[in-house]
């Protein structure tokens, strides 16, 4: 049998216009709709095009006999990635979150398709740099920043990984009851929800939360960590709010007991529709996850 060439997985997501397409079916359509809206779709669809001229130069970067294949963010659940795979994530930098939960262990190289539109905090490689990385990393010469995960394990075996941050309350972000354990301290609380950041999701939704109440929590992205804050506790007769914010190291872990009728809920960094229900009386673990993601950074 001959030698399976290398594959580069390049995963993207949808754009603006393809979205607005896919939900208004013709260009005009999505046109009309903008336009009644006070907006142009001719914007829209720039963005659109510079996006794909980064994508089609990121991917003609890659050596010549590599294998290629194109996978969509809403397709990441079904796609099976090799453990020789090297990923590549062409888009703003949530797609590296998105993806990182479904990877073991294969190198991802983050692709900055427009520097003015996006940090590239993860996604920090130009376009016309990949052809070298993708050799660097397929080789294991590449450097490569281990970056910490967080994982939600419910008392039914249901699991959720996370990069940036997991959150749990209700589906709606109305108030969420629940028991909250965490560092000998047991509590009845009334809140938002509450998120676990790692170090990555510190310059995130919890970067957000440490502005806006004061409360600091340092992380850095490779702390073998995470921190959580409660979002707007309500003090009552019933609840309390001395549990607020702190920090996990791995040994340790936050227990939350669900007090919800309906609408409970565990999301992972942002993605809403992929949650596990959280309902009355389910247990749920917030532990530093054993899986990191391996960053290719230089």
């Amino acid at each position: 049998m001959g030698v399976v060439a290398q594959r580069a997985v390049f995963v993207t997501r949808e754009t603006d216009l393809e979205s607005l397409l896919a939900r208004h079916g013709t260009r005009e359509q999505a046109r009309f709709y903008l336009e009644t809206r006070g907006q142009e779709i001719g914007e829209v669809e720039r963005r659109h095009e510079h996006f794909a001229a980064a994508l089609h130069k990121a991917r003609a970067g890659a050596p010549g006999d590599w294998r290629q294949v194109l996978v969509k963010r809403a397709d990441f659940d079904r796609f099976l990635f090799a453990p020789e795979d090297v990923v590549v994530a062409v888009g703003q930098d949530g797609l590296v979150a998105n993806v990182a939960k479904y990877l073991h262990g294969q190198p991802v190289i983050g692709v900055n398709p427009d520097p003015e539109q996006f940090d590239g905090i993860l996604a920090r490689w130009p376009a016309d740099r990949l052809g070298d990385a993708l050799r660097a990393a397929a080789a294991g010469t590449a450097a490569l920043q281990q970056r910490t995960m967080v994982e939600a394990r419910l008392d039914g075996g249901e699991r959720l990984l996370a990069l940036n941050e997991i959150f749990v309350g209700h589906r709606s972000h109305q108030s969420a009851r629940y028991e909250i354990a965490v560092g000998g301290t047991r509590e009845y609380q009334s809140s938002s929800g509450l998120i676990a950041a790692t170090g990555t999701g510190a310059t995130g939704w919890a970067r957000s939360i440490m502005g806006a109440t004061g409360w600091q929590v340092p992380l850095a992205p490779n702390d073998r960590a995470f921190g959580y804050f409660v979002r707007e506790p309500f003090p009552s007769v019933a609840t309390g709010t001395s549990v607020r914010s702190g920090r996990v190291e791995a040994a340790a872990s936050i227990e939350i007991v669900s007090r919800l009728n309906e609408g409970g809920a565990i999301f992972a960094d942002g993605i809403e529709k992929d949650f596990l229900a959280f309902d009355w009386g389910r247990r749920a673990e917030l532990r530093v996850a054993e899986e990191v993601l391996n960053l290719v950074v230089g």
